[in-house]
Order: C-alpha cells, then structure tokens, then sequence
C-alpha cells in the first residue's frame, strides 16, 4: 500500500480549495511561467491579495517563484499535485468497481417493467372514518405554573 505524507495532502487540497488559486494554477499551465503581475492581471482583487493566494500556493509546493531583476515569476510544479491525483485515482478505482459490479448485477437480475402491483398505490381513504390524533393539530392546554409570589413549601 502506498503510504502518503498527510501534511502535504491537506495543503495541497486545502490550496486546491479555492477558485481563485485553481483559476492562478490554470493560468500557470497554460504557459511556461509567468510574472505576478500577469497572473494577477485578469483578477478582480489587489496585488496583494493574489500574493496571498500565491503564498498558499508556494506553501503546499505547487508553484515556485523565481525572482529576476525586479520581477518575480512563478511556475508550476508537479509533485504534490501527482501525490494528490495517486490518491484520488485510488478511491476512483475503489468506486469504478463497485459500479462495475453493480451493473453486471442489474444486468444478471432485470428490474420488470410492469409490477404486478402498484408499489406507490395506497387504499383510497374512506371519508367517514376520522383522522387519528396524532395527525391532527394540537390546541395548546392551559398554563400550569403557581402564582407569582412565594412558593408554598414541601
């Protein structure tokens, strides 16, 4: 069995979690690397908030920034996100044979197409026959509390 480093999962999926870091590592895919001004160009939000993001990014090691002259680029890097793509081909292979067998068991046993009765019907309800209480609504009864004062004693 493959063992898999728990830290490096939960950053990877925990950075995978938002919209704006997947929509930053599509981008970073698309092309070799790219500058932060770049990647922040399309984003409705500060320079600062897409370093933000970029910072949970390079924490989980799925990109690596390079800085040249003035300008820092960043890049994508594979290996957290093969560990995260190992681990979830393991529960879709899991899953792909459940499904597997169960339609081979739905293909052995077929569903009939007419039952011979309605599953769903029920009696017709007979109208001189009253609705139990527990269906009906409920009238509140009279308040029990003593009277404001003192409490008798036991």
């Amino acid at each position: 069995m493959v063992k898999y480093q728990d830290e490096t999962l939960d950053r990877t999926f925990a950075a995978l979690s938002d919209p704006t870091r997947r929509e930053l590592l599509a981008r970073l895919g698309e092309r070799d690397s790219l500058s932060v001004s770049e990647l922040a160009a399309p984003f409705p939000v500060s320079l600062p908030a897409i370093m933000k993001h970029l910072d949970v990014l390079r924490d989980a090691g799925l990109i690596v920034r390079e800085k040249t002259g003035r300008t820092v680029s960043c890049r994508l890097t594979a290996q957290p996100m093969e560990q995260a793509m190992n681990w979830l081909n393991r529960y879709a292979q899991f899953w792909s044979d459940n499904l597997d067998r169960l339609a081979a068991f739905v293909e052995e046993n077929p569903w009939p197409t007419q039952p011979s009765t309605p599953i769903l019907a029920q009696p017709p309800r007979q109208s001189n026959v009253q609705a139990s209480r527990s269906r009906a609504g409920s009238a509140r009864g009279p308040k029990r509390s003593t009277p404001p004062g003192r409490k008798p004693s036991s």
